[in-house]
């Protein structure tokens, strides 16, 4: 153990630890959930502590004796190396002081023993003085989140839609020439082809993901020199501009300096907005899972159009059984992620003032639901849209039974006469074009013509 003294006192820490008296106060302080952020959280916190000692020490404050091993340790930070130095709880001190202060702990005892200091000597290095030098944790935590949200969008999440996407695409072009009966209303309506079913869903995704990205884009936009309020008091001229421009080259992503740091250090409308995608995503990741249920249900007395892969016996009780298991999995996951984003709507309008203090729990969530969303979507790709195969039998003979296709009648006949067609089907067990033709309402020919299946779903017979 060492021994390390801040404003209220001593507490003795770990000696094979790098963070030190702050962040042991935060975990006796904190004992809530176990929880802790995803790595992409205190990677990037160590690319925005990176960028601050570069411009710092570009501005000359900050002596490149001090800043030079400062800018190793932040970088190690950022290359994942500390990952376990990071164990503060999401539910934490207000605005996310105490995840700063682990960072500035874990990089400043990191610097010390670059040049081989002992850990804790923050006369040589300080976590507030060196680490933190023209930062508050005001305009550093909401930056670490922007920064955290975009790479976990671009490199873990966007790819896995795409495929579950592509996954939707393959099944519309394989089923293009399957006609089943469409439903409105959970009831027989006109026909229509499993492939635009799917070729439906396909679209669905694409557009979510578009709306994502769109969203997102405001996250480019950082308070990095703001420090508390938005004035950047305690900075250089020109820092701001330089830090983010530093940052903006580490993370690569394409960052700018935010019009007003005022209104960016106040509100939390980006990550609310992009939580928002998120929701939608969701609910419609719910409704087209519920819709492979309905459509694979029986096998004997459901809809049986499809039929879903086996990941795994469905009963414990009944031999045989096989369930959805996984769009049941999904529609959980998509609940969860709703429930997030009301979290995050909770917290986004909590901010008071010139500072929102609950960004540490929209950074938990807003996380969680990009991961929880990127898995579900790869495992509903790669276990079940993949190998979904379609019932071609059971599904044209519901679209051939269906009394709905006399809506083709409707603008020959009349609709009254076409519902008395229909009522009339229905009750005596006969097809539509038995009635018709019974009824003599046109020839065999033109009848044939108007009750074309194909037609009716936009598609020319052998197209």
């Amino acid at each position: 153990m060492r021994v390390e003294r801040d404003a209220l006192g001593e507490r003795t820490v770990p000696e094979d630890v790098y963070w030190g008296i702050h962040t042991e106060r935060s975990i006796e302080n904190f004992p809530i959930s176990g929880l802790s952020y995803p790595s992409e959280m205190p990677r990037a916190i160590g690319a925005v502590k990176a960028a601050a000692a570069q411009a710092n020490m570009e501005l000359g404050v900050l002596d490149p004796e001090i800043g030079t091993p400062i800018l190793q340790a932040a970088r190690e930070v950022m290359e994942g190396i500390f990952d376990n130095q990071f164990p503060v709880d999401v539910y934490q001190a207000g605005a996310g002081t105490s995840f700063n202060m682990n960072a500035n702990e874990v990089i400043a005892n990191r610097a010390l023993s670059l040049m081989d200091e002992p850990k804790g000597n923050y006369k040589k290095i300080s976590p507030n003085d060196h680490v933190n030098m023209s930062q508050s944790t005001n305009d550093v935590f909401p930056t670490t989140l922007r920064i955290a949200t975009l790479w976990k969008l671009e490199h873990e999440f966007y790819p896995v839609l795409e495929r579950l996407r592509g996954a939707f695409a393959a099944k519309s072009e394989e089923f293009a020439d399957i006609l089943t009966a469409g439903r409105t209303h959970l009831q027989d309506a006109v026909p229509i082809t499993l492939g635009q079913e799917f070729g439906g869903y396909t679209a669905t995704i694409g557009r979510a993901i578009e709306r994502i990205r769109e969203s997102s884009n405001a996250l480019k936009r950082v308070n990095l020199g703001a420090t508390a309020v938005g004035t950047g008091i305690n900075t250089q001229p020109g820092y701001q501009a330089i830090v983010v421009d530093r940052l903006s080259e580490l993370t690569g992503l394409g960052l700018k300096p935010a019009e007003n740091l005022f209104e960016i250090t106040q509100s939390a409308a980006d990550f609310s907005l992009v939580s928002l995608t998120l929701r939608l995503l969701a609910l419609e990741i719910i409704r087209i899972s519920n819709d492979l249920r309905l459509l694979s249900s029986g096998p004997k007395t459901g809809f049986a159009e499809i039929r879903l892969p086996a990941v795994q016996p469905g009963s414990s009780i009944m031999p045989g059984k096989v369930n959805p298991s996984i769009p049941e999995m999904v529609d959980m996951v998509g609940f969860q992620v709703v429930g997030n984003d009301t979290t995050i709507a909770l917290a986004a309008q909590a901010g008071q003032l010139e500072l929102n203090v609950m960004l540490p729990v929209v950074a938990y969530n807003l996380l969680q639901s990009i991961r929880i969303l990127s898995r579900a979507a790869l495992v509903l790709a790669s276990r079940c849209i993949e190998g979904i195969t379609a019932n071609r039998e059971t599904a044209e003979r519901y679209a051939e039974e269906s009394e709905a296709i006399v809506t083709a009648l409707s603008p020959h006949i009349g609709y009254l006469r076409a519902a008395d067609i229909a009522k009339e089907a229905l009750s005596s067990n006969k097809s539509i074009r038995e009635i018709a033709l019974e009824h003599e309402l046109m020839d065999e020919e033109e009848l044939d013509r108007v009750l074309d299946l194909r037609t009716m779903t936009g598609r020319r017979a052998g197209s």
